[in-house]
């Protein structure tokens, strides 16, 4: 079964790898603070051209991601909404920018 970190680690840079395109849109420092077996803390950086995803949270971030890895796994992999999650609290962005989630919500889909 997959975790945040394979999520984080190893997909989230092959798709920013095969759609450059998407970092250059997301533009940002984005903070994950995962909860939970298989969770942690990573740092999404697209405004470098590669090594976007680091651990630990670095540098000064545009957007905080907080979520469990369970339900993050399942947003993933489509079988938890992001909206639902979001407005059920399972996933919060701080500070709540809309349109840089959105953004975000295509590299994970």
């Amino acid at each position: 079964m997959a975790t945040a970190k394979d999520i984080i680690e190893t997909q989230i840079p092959a798709k920013l790898q095969s759609k450059p395109e998407l970092a250059k849109e997301i533009n940002a420092i984005i903070h994950f603070d995962v909860s939970g077996d298989g969770g942690g803390k990573w740092t999404l950086d697209t405004t470098k051209a590669d090594g976007w995803v680091s651990e630990g949270l670095n540098g000064a971030s545009k957007m905080t991601v907080t979520v469990s890895n369970d339900d993050f796994v399942k947003i993933r992999e489509g079988k938890l909404n992001a909206q639902m999650a979001a407005m059920q609290g399972k996933l919060k962005f701080k500070p709540m920018d809309m349109g840089l989630a959105m953004k975000l919500a295509k590299l994970l889909g």
